[in-house]
């Protein structure tokens, strides 16, 4: 005969209790899904969908940017010279990497809100139809 283990606090839990942790957990795990917006039909504004690639693109910038006066020191000044000459491509590099990143993800999530209309647009055809 096997004996249910005990909780740590020393007391037993009822397997009442029990269905209600796992469906709690079940339920929180659907919540947080990355598909809640299937869900939800509420419209979000344009900052809420664009505002992660903007800001890749905006740190990108600023990056290259700094990247470009390192490297610019290091034809100016004679001091650490060698210094400025490492570091100015590798900001030039990471910055125009993240740049390019992020302005190839808002032609991503343009042809993603497009789909994603249609098939509301679909899903509403076919409960009419079928409903009626």
């Amino acid at each position: 005969m096997e004996i249910p283990p005990k909780s740590p606090d020393g007391s037993e839990k009822s397997p009442q209790s029990k269905e209600l942790l796992t469906s709690n957990t079940a339920s929180t795990l659907c919540i947080s899904s990355r598909s809640e917006s299937v869900w939800t039909s509420t419209s979000r504004s344009k900052w809420d969908i664009y505002h992660k690639p903007v800001i890749v693109v905006s740190v990108g910038a600023a990056v290259f940017l700094f990247g470009i006066v390192i490297t610019s020191l290091s034809c100016i000044l004679v001091k650490n010279k060698n210094v400025y000459k490492m570091c100015g491509p590798a900001f030039l590099s990471l910055g125009l990497m993240l740049l390019v990143c992020g302005l190839v993800w808002i032609p991503i999530i343009r042809k993603k809100q497009k789909q994603r209309q249609k098939s509301q647009f679909l899903q509403s055809l076919k409960s009419f139809f079928f409903n009626h």
